[in-house]
């Protein structure tokens, strides 16, 4: 049988069940959305009041921050009823997710009248964090049994990027392969096949990790602060740490889902870590006062204002009081916070004999050791469970990971005199002469693991869609670089200019292989096309604020921005194509260099704006310039009104806009609407190829096009909504300085009469605007603030 997902219905419209549903419309499927009916309504009253819970779910997911919808566009795919009065309608979709509470009766009795509506080739899966999908199954008959299975989607479905597949022991094996490749082609998502075991990979780590902190803080002595300083970024995981991530999800929640692990995993030998008596008094008494984390309040942090300022106290896991922040201050942390790469400092720190080093070593022992005892208890691979940890909480490292890192032979006897049993195929591992439980080759690069059923390393398989920088550096397909950027060769004659600055800024190292990369391509016949793209964290945060820059004198200034003028326009203009490959962040310069290729690949989580409002300046790199011809030049060639086109610029520009989707940077205007949207951050250089390569086929080099200068009707008009910012305090003097320019580039220096114009014009009034403001004193108070708060500031 064959499988296709063109339309889908999820059952449940709560936190999780609203996210699944903007996930599934943001990716083009028709996504209708059932609820119970409101209390005291019946059949024949007015859809608004029958259907009132999921309406109601459904404008609360439209508000949430961060927003989980890529688009409010996508609204228009999501459509609503309730399981009375609208159940038949589940016989139009080919996908039927149940995301209702966590009770195995109320799933039973709801998939039993799934099943009279449901087509007979639809999937139906259940989205349960724990129940066993066996139960939820039995007595369902063979067809409802082999096209059924969990899908464990992580809160919010739209950022967390691990997915749990969950076959029982009838699901067809076919439909399992084409979910895991669903999920990770349409949905973006970093699939794991678990077994249909308690609690499944993700949450039975987090559930006794995180226990096993707790009772460790408690026993020893330790405070909330403490832990969450040194099991946070310190240690390659969020800045929640262990506390604040309790605080985070609901500690209530927290409690619920441990206390129901520890009855179902009675033969897990550790599974006492659940049940310790310190942490259930402390738990008991948290739920009693209801401090239940964020959601009410009050966890195990308390945001409360002193001398009206905000303050973030912690409880005293001893005296049950809240209390001051302190700085927690631990020396072998100072001696190693700055150590990379992680594995290494992880290392360091569990090896000191301080109170860091000592809870990270038990923390660690337990972790590790736990891992290998689960392995293959709940799923069939250690990969499985490192892709888990940090694709479902973004930890930097899986387990395995770091015991590779921190030396396997070393640890087994140590972890076992500390009571963290250790399993035996690991020790069979090492007695076998292999020390790791990945394989690499002689690049670095891994290429199989250890697996315990076969006593081997087996391959590792990889995706063909995913290219890394790690792969290129390590194949020697570097042709040129320096500090701050490379060009590698990606292969069939696509080059990759690649920037690896801090933060990816905008460096005058980084223009210079920006033109090495155009001279190649341009040059050498080998090359056909040209991506820009990088694996760092941000795609870039513009141009570095050096105050230096300031003081090179208004020549040298000019000249670096026309540098980068220059080179925006020569990557535009290339006679071979040039594809940007954009992710995360792309701010002021980033952004102009996305809208200098001839097309991008963006992954869907793209943050895109021209900002320089911020510091006190505009964008000069071409950003003005290529949203009036995006945006105004096809009003023009029809004669339409250009001033909402300006007018949206400029507010755009004047208020820092940052999309918060691809999808949004479309509507914009940052992206084009032929631009390619991709799901998976992993396949999106191996897109951005495929993309340069299918351009190179027919690409034909494009001429500089003239841009419209609406002049000085449109220019005045701008000025005038300006001054009324100004008049209601709206705006500042200086934001007002700075839009006036913004107003002077976008109608082309104010002319007399409107005209095309070449786009040199409009570069040159952003260089000038750049540099006047630059001189500013309130630009430079603007930027020296920024330098040291990381904040705007507004003056």
């Amino acid at each position: 049988m064959s499988f296709k997902i063109r339309k889908a219905a999820v059952i449940g419209s709560g936190t999780m069940g609203g996210g699944i549903a903007a996930l599934l419309a943001g990716v083009g499927i028709d996504t209708l959305v059932l609820d119970i009916p409101a209390p005291d309504t019946k059949p024949g009253d007015s859809p608004a009041k029958r259907n009132a819970i999921v309406l109601n779910n459904m404008k609360r997911m439209q508000k949430m921050r961060p927003a989980q919808l890529f688009s409010m566009a996508d609204m228009k795919r999501i459509s609503t009823g309730n399981i009375e009065d609208d159940l038949e309608r589940l016989s139009e979709a080919d996908w039927i997710i149940e995301v209702v509470v966590e009770k195995l009766d109320v799933k039973r009795e709801l998939m039993s009248k799934v099943i009279k509506v449901a087509r007979a080739d639809a999937i139906i899966t259940t989205n349960t964090s724990g129940l066993p999908i066996r139960d939820i199954a039995e007595g369902f008959g063979e067809d409802f049994q082999r096209r059924f299975m969990g899908t464990h989607f992580f809160n919010p479905p739209r950022y967390l990027h691990l997915l749990e597949v969950i076959p029982h022991e009838n699901t067809d094996p076919a439909l399992v392969d084409f979910m895991v490749e669903f999920g990770t082609s349409v949905l973006g998502k970093g699939v794991v096949i678990c077994k249909d075991r308690p609690n499944f990979i993700g949450n039975r780590f987090m559930s006794m990790s995180g226990m096993q902190a707790m009772n460790y803080a408690l026993d020893h002595g330790y405070t909330v602060e403490e832990v969450d300083a040194i099991t946070g970024p310190l240690i390659g995981r969020p800045k929640t740490a262990t506390f604040n991530l309790n605080d985070l999800v609901g500690f209530d929640v927290a409690v619920y889902v441990a206390r129901n692990l520890y009855e179902a995993i009675p033969d897990d030998p550790a599974r006492e870590v659940l049940n310790h008596p310190g942490a259930r008094a402390l738990s008991d008494k948290m739920l009693e006062e209801g401090w239940l984390g964020r959601k009410t309040g009050r966890g195990f942090y308390w945001m409360r204002r002193e001398n009206g300022k905000k303050e973030l106290w912690a409880l005293n896991l001893q005296t049950m009081e809240y209390e001051p922040p302190s700085k927690p201050s631990f020396e072998s942390v100072e001696k190693h916070k700055r150590v990379k790469p992680l594995g290494e400092r992880i290392r360091l720190l569990i090896n000191e004999d301080d109170r860091a080093g000592q809870f990270l070593w038990h923390h660690f022992a337990f972790l590790l050791a736990y891992a290998s005892n689960r392995v293959p208890e709940i799923t069939e691979t250690l990969v499985n469970i490192d892709n888990a940890m940090k694709w479902g909480f973004n930890h930097q490292m899986g387990p395995f990971e770091i015991w590779d890192a921190i030396g396997v032979p070393d640890t087994i006897a140590p972890f076992e005199d500390a009571g963290y049993p250790v399993a035996q195929w690991v020790k069979d591992m090492v007695a076998s002469g292999k020390s790791t439980f990945y394989q690499h080759d002689e690049n670095g690069l891994v290429i199989g693991y250890y697996s315990p059923q076969a006593g081997d390393y087996v391959p590792l398989e990889r995706d063909p869609r995913e290219i890394t920088i790690a792969e290129l550096r390590a194949k020697g397909a570097e042709v040129a670089g320096n500090d701050d950027a490379s060009v590698y060769d990606m292969g069939d004659g696509v080059l990759l200019w690649e920037f690896h600055s801090k933060q990816n800024t905008i460096t005058t190292g980084l223009v210079e292989i920006g033109w090495e990369a155009v001279r190649l391509l341009e040059e050498n016949d080998d090359y056909v096309a040209l991506v820009i793209g990088n694996d760092g964290e941000r795609f870039s945060i513009g141009a570095g604020l050096d105050p230096s820059a300031i003081m090179a004198g208004v020549e040298g200034i000019e000249q670096m921005v026309k540098n980068l003028q220059d080179l925006t326009m020569a990557l535009k203009y290339a006679s071979k194509p040039v594809v940007v490959a954009v992710h995360n962040m792309a701010l002021g310069g980033g952004c102009e260099l996305v809208m200098a290729g001839n097309f991008v690949v963006a992954h869907i989580e793209s943050y895109i704006g021209l900002v320089e409002i911020g510091v006190g300046l505009v964008p000069a790199g071409g950003g003005m310039k290529e949203l009036v011809r995006r945006l105004v030049n096809p009003l023009a060639q029809r004669g339409a009104d250009v001033l909402p086109a300006l007018e949206k610029i400029l507010q755009t520009v004047a208020t820092a806009t940052v999309s918060e989707s691809a999808k949004i940077a479309q509507e914009i205007g940052f992206l084009a609407t032929n631009d390619k949207i991709v799901m998976n951050r992993a396949h999106l250089l191996g897109e951005a190829k495929k993309a340069a390569l299918g351009l190179a086929a027919i690409y034909t080099p494009q001429e500089p096009e003239l841009v419209y200068a609406s002049g000085r009707d449109a220019h005045a008009a701008l000025l005038l909504g300006i001054q009324g910012f100004v008049e209601g305090n709206y705006a500042t003097e200086h934001d007002a300085y700075i839009a006036r320019h913004l107003a002077n580039i976008m109608t082309g220096g104010a002319l007399s009469e409107p005209q095309w114009v070449t786009q040199q014009l409009f570069l040159d009034l952003e260089r000038e605007a750049f540099v006047d403001l630059i001189q500013q004193p309130k630009t430079q108070e603007r930027i020296m603030y920024m330098l040291q708060n990381n904040k705007p500031l507004r003056n």
